[in-house]
């Protein structure tokens, strides 16, 4: 448990990728924390979330979240437009059942 006023270590998503590289080769996850001054623990929890469950994390070192508006194409707005009106006539049917 966090005691208080503890501070926690943020690390980028490269440094992520180069340590799961590194257990790759064959290094212990304890080799590499005392090389890299990164608790073992949170080795082995990296490794546990991207290695073992790579389907969790699909898109290592990508950008997340939607595209941004500005990257939207014609075709993409007219898939959005479908959609749209295909869950109002849903919602519509909806309301009417009851």
């Amino acid at each position: 448990m966090a005691s208080k006023g503890q501070k926690f270590n943020k690390y980028n998503e490269e440094i992520i990728c180069k340590v799961l590289k590194e257990l790759q080769t064959g290094k212990s996850s304890l080799q590499i924390s005392r090389e890299r001054n990164i608790p073992a623990k949170t080795i082995r929890t990296w490794k546990l979330k991207r290695i073992l469950h790579p389907e969790m994390y699909p898109n290592q070192g990508q950008k997340r979240g939607r595209l941004k508006e500005s990257n939207l194409t014609k075709e993409d707005w007219k898939e959005r437009y479908e959609i749209l009106k295909k869950y109002q006539t849903f919602l519509k049917a909806q309301r009417e059942k009851k």
